[in-house]
Parts: structure tokens; C-alpha cells; sequence
């Protein structure tokens, strides 16, 4: 999402000053809902950082840096504050990398990978999926299976990965409150048994196929430890809707925040497994922001646990152990996550 600034008219991402009260990324979001009408998720921490040339209303010019956080967009509102003072476009990556002036900038939305979202896409990965299990009861596709081939991991890892995306954004959605929340907690629950059927297929096929693309313990260890991650953004909803929660800590929105960018990282880097000789270094940059993700996960989840223990000390004990054991999911989501990207950093060390 682009919009143009009010003197020069030229395209830019939202943006703003900083907004007391509100920690960076709130007040990112805030501008973004400001200039653009956007509402969504976002991630407390930030992709990157680049420089500009901040016009004053004197006329002279200060360096300005700007720091850039993701948004998972969950809707756009039909009004917003800054409407009829902007125009507002949405681009293709490419086009809005050629549309800003920036150069930092320019380099921060070309390597940024939102996942790729074609119509039906997941529909179309279990009805492969299910289809190829149910075509393995005859004896030519018995034989077959026999035969030397790599497998379909590939498009596995694809499917897994687009499931934990959904799963991810409905949890995140989850965590802001409001009326929807039994349907978000159905969408989590749904796609973590469309997983499931997955990693089935995947261990059918590793013990089946002759001749896989890596090592069997590496295929399973890397689709086990993103179901894992599934499973524990279900268990979330489970606790959330056990206790009839309907409002969260912002620490809780902050790792649920994480929690999408974990799963976009981790769609994102799926695709590159077909050649890791190509694709290292670009593994090592997303498994390493993987890795400082779930780091600053374990920060917020310390914050967010004292902060409710002093806020509940002496007045309702029960809220705390509830608050606990959904902080404790959370954290284990993006445990999980860090498990991927170590299991995608040891391929490619041994293949790359």
C-alpha cells in the first residue's frame, strides 16, 4: 500500500512521527489506519530501516529515518481521517519498489515476500494431497511408489506452510477482540486438521519414496516441527475458548503479532528449498530474522507475564493462571517457528 505525501505528491509508504502512548509499531499501525484507512496485525518488529530528506514548513531539509514494520491487513475501512488529503494505491511489489524514491526503501519492499495467494489455492493442495492417498489402494500406484522419484515434499511444504499462514492470521485476528471470535477459534482448528492430513501424506511418502530431494530425518524433522507450530496455535484457541476470553493483554496482540510474521517468514522460504545452492544466503537472512523473532517473543512474554502478575496481585489469582497458560501457548508458537528455521538452516548446510 502506497499513498502520496501532501506537498511533492509523490508516493510513499504511511508513515509518521513518533506518538506518545503508543509504543513503534502502535504507532505505525495508527498512521496506516490514518492515511490509508488500514486495520490489521502488526509486527512489533521491524524489517529494516531507511533514510529521506524530511521537507520542513521553513523550507530547509532534516535527515529523517524511518523505521518499517509489517502490517498483516485484515480489512480497509470505508472512511479514514486523512481520505481526501491522498491519493491511495495498492501496488504489486515490483511496481511500488519502482514507484518510491528512496533507494533503502526501494530495497526493503523488493526483498519483502508477502504469501502467494491464488484462489482455491489451499483447496486445490488437500484435494491433491487427498486424492494421491486414496490412489495408493491399487497395485499400479503401489509399484510406482516402489520406483525411484523425489516425491511431491515440495508441494507439501508449500501447503503446510499456506495452512500455518491462515492459521497464524486468524489467531492474530483472534487475539484484537470483538464479537468473532468463535469463528476465528474454528478457522485455527480447521486448518490445523487440514495439516494433519499433510504431515500424514508426508510420512507416507518418506517411507514409500526411494529417492528423496534431502534425508528422511531432515524431511520429517522440518514438517514435524511446522505441524508442531499449528498444533500449538491450536491449542491457543482451544484455552482461549475454554475460558471464554474475550480480551487480551497487548503483550498477547505483540506475540500474536510475531506470530504472523513467523508464519509468513517461514511460506515465504518454503518455495526456495527446490534449490538451496541458489537460495542460501536468502534462507540464512529469513531463518536468522526467524531466530531473533522468537528471541524478542521470549522478551515480551516475561514483560506480559509481570505485568499481569502485578496487575492481578491480591485481587484474582485464576486471571493470572489463565493469563499464563495462554502466554505459555504463545511463546511455545514461536518456539515451534525457531524449530523450523533450525531445521531449514541445517539443510541447507548439508545440501547447499
Amino acid at each position: 500500500m502506497l499513498i502520496t505525501s501532501r506537498e511533492r505528491r509523490r508516493w510513499v509508504i504511511p508513515k509518521g512521527n513518533r506518538i506518545k502512548g503508543l509504543r513503534s509499531h502502535e504507532a505505525a499501525a495508527h498512521e496506516a489506519f490514518e492515511e490509508a484507512g488500514l486495520v490489521g496485525i502488526p509486527c512489533p518488529i521491524s524489517i529494516g530501516n531507511y533514510n529521506y530528506n524530511k521537507l520542513r514548513r521553513s523550507g530547509d531539509a532534516r535527515l529523517a529515518t524511518v523505521d518499517v514494520f509489517p502490517l498483516s491487513v485484515t480489512g480497509q475501512l470505508p472512511e479514514w481521517p486523512e481520505q481526501h488529503e491522498r491519493e491511495v494505491r495498492w501496488f504489486s511489489l515490483a511496481q511500488a519498489a519502482a514507484a518510491v524514491e528512496e533507494p533503502d526503501l526501494k530495497i526493503l519492499i523488493a526483498r519483502f515476500q508477502p504469501p502467494v495467494w491464488k484462489p482455491g489455492f489451499i483447496e486445490h493442495c488437500l484435494s491433491a494431497v487427498r486424492r494421491h492417498s486414496a490412489e495408493r489402494s491399487t497395485i499400479v500406484r503401489w509399484f510406482q511408489a516402489l520406483m525411484p522419484k523425489q516425491g511431491r515434499f515440495f508441494e507439501q511444504f508449500e501447503a503446510h506452510a499456506a495452512l500455518i499462514v491462515v492459521a497464524a492470521d486468524a489467531l492474530g485476528k483472534l487475539l484484537q477482540g470483538g464479537p468473532d471470535l468463535p469463528i476465528h477459534c474454528k478457522v485455527i482448528v480447521d486448518r490445523e486438521q487440514d495439516a494433519d492430513d499433510i504431515i500424514r501424506e508426508v510420512l507416507m511418502d518418506v517411507r514409500r519414496t526411494l529417492i528423496t530431494p534431502f534425508d528422511r530425518t531432515a524431511i520429517t524433522g522440518l514438517i514435524g516441527a511446522m505441524d508442531d507450530a499449528i498444533d500449538q496455535m491450536n491449542q491457543t484457541a482451544k484455552t482461549i475458548m475454554l475460558y471464554e476470553l474475550d480480551t487480551f493483554e497487548p503483550q498477547m496482540r505483540d506475540m500474536a503479532g510475531l506470530i504472523v510474521e513467523c508464519a509468513r517468514i517461514t511460506a515465504d522460504a518454503m518455495p526456495l528449498l527446490r534449490s538451496l545452492d541458489r537460495n542460501s544466503a536468502r534462507l540464512h537472512e529469513l531463518t536468522e530474522r526467524i531466530v531473533k523473532l522468537e528471541g524478542h517473543a521470549d522478551d515480551i512474554h516475561d514483560a506480559g507475564l509481570k505485568a499481569l502478575f502485578k496487575a492481578q496481585a491480591g485481587q484474582n489469582p485464576m486471571t493470572f493462571i489463565i493469563g499464563r497458560e495462554v502466554y505459555g501457548h504463545l511463546e511455545k508458537v514461536t518456539d515451534r517457528f525457531e524449530d523450523v528455521a533450525n531445521e531449514i538452516q541445517g539443510l541447507v548446510l548439508d545440501h547447499a
